[in-house]
């Protein structure tokens, strides 16, 4: 499945029914550097718009916020030992947390990748 996004900045990939979730490259940009990231734990259910983790830049802290309702099934523990894969790679090893969908029709109300550019160039 193609990329999905978020008005709140976040990436989704599905692939066998796990949602991989990260951050958009426009967002890394918009913090700068990023010093800290803090995930949710295994098996946190998450609710659409809401909280799921901290991402800490050297200019702010900022909420990561579930796109799509789901639990958690895994987290990037290599952003532990370097936060600054979400600057080097936001949208590949950058990702932030893998979560099973409670529905997957969410995905409908997201972005595609030519929208979320159209949203970006009008901020």
């Amino acid at each position: 499945m193609a990329k999905k996004f978020s008005q709140e900045h976040e990436w989704i990939e599905l692939e066998d029914g796990i949602a991989t979730i990260g951050i958009t490259d426009y967002a890394q940009q918009s913090l700068g550097d990023i010093v800290y990231v803090e995930l949710p734990e295994i098996g946190k259910k998450l609710t659409k718009d809401g909280d799921a983790a901290v991402v800490e830049s050297v200019k702010a802290a900022s909420d990561v916020y579930a796109p799509l309702d789901g639990e958690v099934v895994e987290i990037n523990e290599d952003l532990d030992v370097n936060p600054a894969l979400v600057n080097e790679a936001p949208e590949t090893d950058g990702w932030f947390f893998r979560m099973s969908l409670t529905d997957e029709s969410q995905l409908d109300e997201l972005m595609d990748e030519a929208a979320y550019k159209d949203f970006v160039e009008g901020l």
